[in-house]
């Protein structure tokens, strides 16, 4: 029964290229607070989610929290959570060509999303060069991406989203600013040049939609995710005083080329 089930989902997966040889870090996360922190080498660096979440205006959030409940909230949240890690792995084992499935019923929710996703936007990709990769930015940030790729002819750095309903380009500044950020990271470790972020989102309804920025738009968001960086630093003194790089001085280099 499972070699049949193996057969069924097995994949052909997406054309694997070895150009960058990635090093592996360690992901420690603090169940009290739930910050995420990187182990690269001995360095400990704060994930860019922990960087984005703490300098964030949780106004909407609190808004929201309140209007349908701490327990409805709780509920949802874990519920999106969830289907949304399940949507990673169906992903994640297409891309790599493993024969996957899930039956539970956050699987059975996930796997069309998946599908949708697999459909509207891995098509685009010529060829990948890594899947659910951890990057960092040597003494500064960290984070997982889940794909580094060729995506028509351009070096991307994509991200898969699930939503609960679809999303206005405003509400994902948080998204533009998380890619840039692992694209900074990606280019200062391998020496490449990342040109494009995607963000591919899809609903429990199979609404697909896909968010793009290139060139001088991720400039842009790279000067404002270190603005944010910035202020995780003034909120974070310690860890400001051992960055052995100054994100003011950054900030200057991509101010020249305003």
């Amino acid at each position: 029964m499972v070699d049949k089930l193996e057969k069924q989902t097995q994949v052909k997966g997406l054309k694997k290229s070895n150009k960058y040889s990635y090093i592996q870090g360690t992901r420690i996360t603090d169940h009290e607070t739930g910050t995420r922190v990187y182990d690269f080498q001995g360095a400990r660096l704060p994930s860019v989610t922990t960087v984005l979440s703490a300098t964030k205006n949780q106004q909407f959030l609190k808004d929201w929290r309140k209007k349908v409940g701490t327990e409805e909230a709780e509920r949802i949240t874990n519920l999106s959570s969830k289907r949304g890690t399940a949507m990673h792995k169906f992903l994640e084992s297409h891309i790599q060509g493993i024969g996957y499935d899930d039956l539970t019923p956050i699987g059975c929710a996930a796997k069309p999303m998946a599908q949708k996703v697999i459909e509207m936007g891995l098509t685009s990709i010529e060829e990948y060069y890594g899947s659910e990769v951890m990057l960092h930015y040597p003494g500064l940030y960290a984070g997982s991406t889940d794909l580094v790729c060729n995506h028509n002819g351009l070096e991307t750095i994509v991200d898969f989203k699930q939503s609960n309903r679809p999303k206005k380009e405003e509400w994902i500044y948080d998204y533009y600013m998380q890619i840039a950020a692992y694209a900074m990271a990606h280019d200062e470790v391998y020496g490449s040049k990342i040109r494009q972020g995607v963000i591919m989102v899809c609903t429990p309804d199979l609404y697909y939609q896909e968010f793009k920025m290139q060139d001088a738009m991720l400039k842009l968001w790279k000067h404002r995710f270190l603005g944010r960086l910035d202020q995780y630093h003034e909120l974070e003194r310690d860890e400001k005083e051992r960055a052995n790089i100054d994100p003011n001085k950054l900030l200057k280099e991509f101010e020249k080329d305003k």
